[in-house]
Order: C-alpha cells, then sequence, then structure tokens
C-alpha cells in the first residue's frame, strides 16, 4: 500500500497529458452515473403531437420540481383518493371536442400538467378500473387545476 505522500509525488510526476485522460475519465463515469441515479427523481417532459406533458409529485422534490415547471402548463390534474390519499399510476385521455384522441398515458404520481392549445376537450382518468370523464375547456396561458377523487376500495 502506497502513503498519500508517494500518491501525490506519483501525481505530480504524471504528464499534463496523462492528468487530463485521468480527469476525463473520472468525469465520463460520473456523467454515466449520476443520470441514472437521479432518473427517477426528475420529471421529464415529454411531447406526442402538439401536446406536452410531464408527471410525479411523489415526494418533496418532485414536487418542487413540477411547481416550478408548472408556469410552462395551463392544465393540471390532481388524482387523488376521496380521503385525501394521493394515487398514481392513473390512465389519462385526452380528446379534442370532436373527439379525437390526442394524448394516451399513464401519470407516474398524483401530479399530471399538460400544455394544450386553447379550447374544449374530453378527459379520462383511470384508476383500478374506475373512470372520471369530464369535458373542460382550457385558456392559452392560464393554469387550470382540476382535482380527480376516487372512492377508496
Amino acid at each position: 500500500m502506497i502513503s498519500a505522500k508517494q500518491s501525490t509525488q506519483r501525481i505530480r510526476g504524471m504528464r499534463p497529458q496523462s492528468l487530463a485522460n485521468i480527469a476525463a475519465g473520472v468525469l465520463l463515469v460520473f456523467t454515466l452515473i449520476v443520470p441514472v441515479a437521479s432518473a427517477n427523481s426528475d420529471e421529464i417532459v415529454q411531447t406526442v403531437g402538439r401536446v406536452s406533458y410531464v408527471s410525479g409529485g411523489v415526494g418533496t422534490d418532485s414536487v418542487d420540481r413540477l411547481s416550478s415547471l408548472a408556469r410552462d402548463f395551463n392544465l393540471k390534474f390532481v388524482f387523488a383518493l376521496k380521503s385525501g390519499e394521493y394515487v398514481s399510476d392513473v390512465k389519462v385521455t385526452i380528446a379534442d371536442a370532436a373527439g379525437k384522441q390526442l394524448l394516451d398515458t399513464t401519470s407516474e404520481g398524483p401530479w399530471f400538467l399538460a400544455k394544450l392549445p386553447a379550447g374544449s376537450y374530453q378527459i379520462s382518468a383511470t384508476f383500478e378500473g374506475n373512470a372520471i370523464n369530464r369535458k373542460i375547456t382550457v385558456e392559452a396561458a392560464k393554469l387550470r387545476t382540476i382535482d380527480l377523487r376516487w372512492a377508496a376500495e
């Protein structure tokens, strides 16, 4: 085993190119590891056609991130039981006023944000086989929040 002093002497004796290669290797390892470690904590905005959306809200960090993103969206769903307990894995479908489906996805948490063109929509949120259907209208630049609650079974 080498001492800290010997290690420092070896590093000082290395050529600058060798040190740069080591630093680049360490940086590469961190860029590969860090996204995997934080993949579940970073909500990713996705776009399908003209609809952008993001979901999450499990944990304080996720709620904080979604709160900071909310200004970029005009529709927010909050999914919970009537008892107040939040739920996730809610199937969300959004169709335009004519019934053309624009989005069909599953929420990864109790918050779901969407950016839609201003207009009227038919929405459906299904939790454990129970669907809630509504007709809604959204404005271009104003966030509309809709609480959807299911009876506990």
